[in-house]
């Protein structure tokens, strides 16, 4: 990957819209050139994919927790049937596992704090293998869907 191609994918972290046209002008290359180089990048799995950035307040989505969650288990079966189930709950918006205590991080949204609850005590806290959740509230995010560093 040389610096084209690191101009290329800085480019399409700002505007993924951008057309072929505009997006070969901008890095200086003529279109085709700029186009093998961009199938070139996304068959490479550097580009996973498009998408738009959505707003989750305009979505009635006003309310944002991050769940820290601690294993009771943590054997192959277990970890593979929470992540399994974990990916089935679309409120879960980030899920990473974590070395060390606790076991999970997951980014969770809702409406509002009763969804919350009931997302918390329905779904969240019968997971497979669950020994113990704890939450904290976002109160505003700072720096969101910032782009990779090039």
């Amino acid at each position: 990957m040389d610096h084209v191609d690191r101009t290329i994918l800085a480019e399409l972290q700002q505007e993924g819209r951008l057309s072929l046209t505009e997006l070969a002008s901008r890095v200086g290359l003529s279109v085709s050139p700029c186009h093998r180089r961009l199938r070139a990048l996304e068959a490479s799995g550097a580009i996973t994919g498009y998408r738009a950035q959505l707003d989750a307040r305009a979505l009635g989505l006003a309310f944002e927790a991050l769940v820290f969650v601690t294993m009771r288990q943590e054997d192959r079966g277990t970890v593979a049937a929470f992540e399994s189930a974990i990916a089935e709950i679309p409120n879960v918006v980030q899920a990473q596992r974590l070395f060390g205590d606790p076991d999970f991080l997951l980014r969770v949204v809702t409406a509002d704090l009763p969804a919350f609850q009931v997302l918390y005590d329905d779904r969240l806290a019968t997971l497979p293998g669950v020994q113990r959740l704890s939450s904290t509230l976002v109160m505003k995010s700072v720096v969101k869907d910032r782009p990779l560093p090039l």
